[in-house]
This record gives structure tokens, sequence and C-alpha cells, in this order.
């Protein structure tokens, strides 16, 4: 199966268990494996064959920076479940990353597998 690849969408979101957290959005940054068959794309050229990327981004940024979650697991599992309910890929491969989590450390992130 074919992947779409989105690497490192920053988006800022009301996240966290700690009251400090949820005062302020903080970022959260995602990385997107996207199963989908690029066959029919690959062949015509055309947008209306292939699966978006932008529109993907859009719809996804847009869920959550209205969203309000204390834990990036059930952030990411509404990520996946938005993603394969909204558009024709088989497979998500999500990796949430919260940079702000873990003073001293790059980020804390999750990694979740969803198929349709």
């Amino acid at each position: 199966m074919d992947k779409i690849l989105i690497r490192g969408l920053k988006v800022d979101a009301t996240i966290g268990i700690h009251e400090w957290e949820r005062k302020s959005k903080q970022p959260v940054i995602l990385d997107l494996d996207l199963s989908f068959d690029c066959h029919q794309a690959c062949q015509s050229d055309d947008i209306s064959h292939a699966l978006d990327y932008y529109t993907v981004s859009q719809k996804l940024t847009h869920m959550i920076s209205l969203s309000q979650f204390e834990l990036i697991e059930a952030l990411a599992e509404k990520c996946c479940q938005m993603l394969l309910n909204n558009f024709p890929i088989k497979k998500v491969k999500i990796t949430l990353h919260k940079p702000e989590a873990i003073p001293n450390a790059k980020s804390a992130a999750v990694r979740l597998t969803r198929m349709s």
C-alpha cells in the first residue's frame, strides 16, 4: 500500500493534566503515515484522484485547535478516528509529540496505528 507522509505538523492545542497546562495553548507536533492507493493519481496527475494532504492538514489543524484533552493518547486517538472517517485512507499511523511536556527532553510522544 502506498503512503502519504506528513511530517512536523505543528498545532497549538489545549492539552495536559495540570492546571497550568490548560491555561494557555501549547504546541503539539504530528507525524502522519496515511495508507492510500496512489495508483490512479499517479496515472492521471489529477488532484481529484489523490489524497489532498493540504486538506487533511487543514482539517486536522482545525479539529485540534478547537479540542481540549488531558492526555496525548486521547488526542491521538481522536485524530486517527477523524482521519479514517473523513478521508479514503485504509490505515493511519500517527506520532503525536508534546514538546513542552518534560523539562530537558525534546518531547514526550505517543504513536498509534489504526485501520479502517
